[in-house]
């Protein structure tokens, strides 16, 4: 057996790309290599692509022996015209030229995925000085997303690049670099208030209490960042005082789950990766969130509680933003995992500091503010399409799903 050549010996040796296309059907890669192995041909590059029950068969592979080319190119067009298939076999030398420096994954979200945004997209990309080597599509619902894998330009200008662009065509664009640490374990730490759930907590209780407009208005200005986080809360919580804590089981009850959060976090625990929320909110709801979800991690505010009633005060240390951002790097340590592959998903101006402090910091039908700040947004409203932002596809969902039913 010879042993393996680099990529330089192998540069100038004739090769030839067959391309088979036509109605797909089993066996056409079986029968395409049965018939090239007549020749002793040896493979140097192969790639299939079946859309809406048509293939595309691409195979390059080393010439055949002298004076057999033209044997071998009857012979495979002989073959495809037997299934109704078209050939194409174009003589060249060597492989595919080297791919550039800096590769990138650029995962694109859209409902519907236009034709001029994916236009504009290709564009701005190839004007950064990248090239598109390979697309490829991760999910057709609840959203349509595709993955380009992106070479010869670096991935803090791409994103850089691509953000405003997204924007302006209503679509959601991830930039991420390529490497082994895509497959690589993760930590993701989520917020909790309108990303992993529907609600804000503190309205719930305050609906018990009823102050649910007051608190309301505060809320709404500190996740502008307009207020300081932490005498925002201590407003608000002020205004539970004298709730009976029987209160806490009602607001759990009452808790909805953001659309996809339960795939989310399942996935994500099969993948390996370990799970935690951090929160503005309150350990009395952000326990149960963890029993329930199986979270690895779970951190938020404390409500006071003395002989059965709410003080309308918390206790310990205030989770706010730059408490948020430090939690993040304590599950980090914890976990083992480098902060460079952590996610961290949140929606409000106290969630920035994590945002920007992880490795991809993604806005969930987040604030203005948000959206333009961190690594990539994702304004549809279902938590699990930050699964496409990791590479996995629906279709892996749903088949680890069946599985496990």
């Amino acid at each position: 057996m010879s042993a393996p050549q680099p990529p330089q010996a192998t540069a100038d040796v004739p090769t030839l790309l067959v391309k088979i296309f036509g109605k797909d059907r089993p066996g056409i890669t079986a029968g395409l290599f049965d018939t090239l192995a007549a020749f002793s041909v040896d493979v140097v590059d192969l790639e299939q692509v079946v859309t809406r029950g048509r293939i595309v068969l691409c195979a390059l592979v080393t010439e055949p022996a002298a004076g057999l080319e033209g044997e071998l190119r009857s012979t495979v067009h002989s073959w495809a015209d037997s299934l109704k298939l078209q050939a194409e076999i174009i003589s060249g030398v060597g492989d595919n030229r080297p791919r550039g420096e800096g590769r990138s994954h650029v995962t694109v979200l859209g409902h519907p995925l236009t034709a001029e945004s994916t236009a504009a997209i290709a564009a701005r990309i190839t004007a950064t000085g990248g090239n598109i080597d390979r697309i490829f599509r991760l999910a057709k619902y609840p959203v349509t997303a595709v993955e380009f894998a992106v070479s010869g330009t670096p991935t803090e200008p791409l994103r850089t690049a691509l953000a405003p662009e997204a924007a302006a065509l209503g679509v959601d664009v991830a930039v991420v670099s390529a490497g082994l640490h895509r497959r690589a374990q993760r930590l993701v730490v989520m917020d909790v208030d309108s990303t992993l759930i529907q609600d804000e907590v503190i309205e719930l209780f305050a609906a018990h209490a009823g102050c649910e407009e007051q608190v309301a208005e505060v809320t709404n200005a500190a996740m502008r960042g307009e207020l300081d986080f932490e005498q925002s809360l201590h407003a608000r919580v002020a205004l539970l005082e004298g709730l009976d804590v029987s209160v806490v089981e009602k607001v759990r009850a009452e808790v909805r789950l953001t659309p996809g959060a339960r795939t989310l976090v399942r996935t994500l625990k099969r993948l390996g990766y370990q799970v935690g929320v951090v929160s503005g909110g309150f350990t009395q709801v952000t326990d149960d969130l963890m029993e329930r979800l199986g979270l690895d991690f779970a951190h938020a505010n404390t409500l006071e509680i003395v002989d059965g009633k709410l003080t309308g005060k918390v206790t310990g240390d205030i989770v706010d933003r730059a408490g948020k951002a430090r939690l993040l790097r304590r599950f980090a340590a914890e976990a083992g995992v480098p902060l460079a592959q952590t996610v961290a998903i949140g929606d409000g101006a106290n969630d920035l500091d994590m945002l920007n402090a992880a490795g991809l910091g993604v806005a969930f039908n987040a604030k203005p503010v948000v959206r333009e700040a961190a690594h990539t947004a994702v304004n549809f409203p279902f938590l699990d399409t930050v699964l496409y932002l990791l590479g996995v596809t629906r279709e892996e969902v749903e088949a680890a799903d069946a599985r496990d039913a």
